[in-house]
């Protein structure tokens, strides 16, 4: 998976086309305009210091702790509600949606140390991430992850209204490690956590906080049927 200490700025291997395209039109948007008058060239210099914003990759340090369940995503907590899940957990499980703006950090990290063991993909529409028919009907992208306890944890990539384009770089059979990258979702979107009701999970946030992909504490979840 793409690291960012290898880089000087911590950016994200998943926006090397992005950024290389990006810089090629702005820069030359730039020096067209500032051939014409130089303040023009302010627009897209500005335009750049965004595209490069969006695809930062700051680095993270997990809280330790077995139990721990910490955020995905860089945002702010949309919703928490219990749900049926079909696609993975065939259980209750309580939902929590955090909602990324274009200004947080995009790269997504494992909320809990585990094997993958299931990948799904759905094909769907764009509409926006912070409404009630995204988590229906939108494109997204799912992670089942299964712990050493043998608990498992499902963690879905949203696309929304400007994101179009979901990354998802890990595989059937991966270990990830708690906080550890394994996609993006670009310019704007959600993610989403989905908890079996019966893994005992205490949650340690409410709506409306903020959170810290890789850092913030959601919950803490006790050993399977506690």
């Amino acid at each position: 998976m793409p690291e960012a200490g290898a880089l000087r700025w911590p950016l994200t291997g998943y926006g090397t086309r992005e950024l290389v395209l990006g810089t090629a039109l702005l820069g030359g948007a730039a020096a067209l305009a500032a051939w014409v008058w130089a303040p023009l060239a302010i627009a897209p210099a500005g335009l750049w210091l965004l595209l490069v914003n969006f695809f930062r990759d700051p680095e993270r340090v997990p809280p330790e702790g077995e139990g721990k369940l910490v955020s995905p995503a860089d945002g702010r907590v949309a919703d928490m509600v219990r749900v049926r899940e079909e696609e993975f957990l065939h259980s209750d499980a309580l939902r929590i949606g955090i909602f990324m703006s274009v200004f947080n950090v995009h790269v997504n990290r494992a909320p809990v140390a585990g094997l993958v063991v299931y990948r799904g993909y759905r094909p769907g529409k764009f509409h926006n991430a912070m409404g009630p028919e995204a988590t229906r009907e939108n494109e997204c992208s799912s992670v089942g992850i299964e712990r050493p306890d043998g608990s498992r944890v499902l963690v879905r990539q949203v696309a929304g209204l400007i994101a179009r384009r979901i990354v998802t770089d890990c595989a059937v059979g991966d270990d990830l490690q708690r906080g550890e990258r394994f996609g993006m979702v670009k310019f704007g979107s959600r993610l989403e956590v989905y908890v079996p009701t019966g893994a005992a999970f205490r949650p340690r946030v409410k709506v409306g906080d903020r959170v810290r992909a890789g850092e913030t504490v959601l919950g803490e979840m006790g050993a399977p049927g506690a």
